[in-house]
């Protein structure tokens, strides 16, 4: 009696044994599946709105009152002409950041090009002084986008995360223990 007690004992912990390992790789497969989706919803969006970078988060007050440190802005690329006004994301070869300004003067050629300059709102000169030595001007192939909306201050996570790494590897721990430790 007692050495069928201690099969049945050791089967049922061995069971468990087995149907933890079956629940971690569950739940490492739908933390896996989460991943994804959010990529596939990124390049869906880059293909819709034809910008390399649908959404931006606004990392200066340069563009005062317009948009503020931490909103979130939603953009497209359409082919488009770029018109006076419209506000643009720009990015500048040997810069990483892009930066978010408003299309102040476009120059016009004869032959169809256009080049323009922008400037910040808030900021008291053009943007020449922010591009690349000898560039006066931009060209449609430096725009990453146009704003077309915005969420207010709900980029301030993204902030927090690149001014506080330790903070960003505590949510993306928790978000990981979560994602492992719970089960539906």
């Amino acid at each position: 009696m007692g050495m069928m007690e201690s099969l049945g004992l050791s089967g049922l912990v061995s069971g468990v044994q087995r149907m933890d390992m079956r629940q971690f790789m569950f739940q490492m497969l739908s933390f896996g599946m989460i991943v994804s989706s959010a990529l596939m919803i990124w390049k869906g969006l880059m293909v819709v709105t034809g910008s390399e970078s649908p959404i931006v988060v606004v990392l200066s007050g340069s563009m005062e009152p317009a948009f503020h440190r931490g909103d979130l802005l939603f953009l497209t690329n359409q082919d488009e002409p770029v018109r006076v006004g419209e506000i643009v994301v720009f990015k500048i070869e040997g810069r990483d950041i892009p930066i978010v300004h408003r299309v102040i003067k476009l120059h016009e050629k004869d032959n169809g090009t256009v080049k323009f300059l922008t400037k910040g709102d808030n900021n008291s000169v053009d943007d020449r002084g922010l591009y690349a030595p000898g560039q006066l001007w931009l060209t449609k192939k430096d725009i990453v986008g146009r704003a077309r909306g915005f969420l207010p201050y709900v980029g301030m996570i993204t902030i927090y995360m690149n001014e506080y790494p330790k903070l960003k590897y505590g949510i993306l721990g928790l978000l990981a223990l979560y994602v492992l430790v719970h089960r539906e």
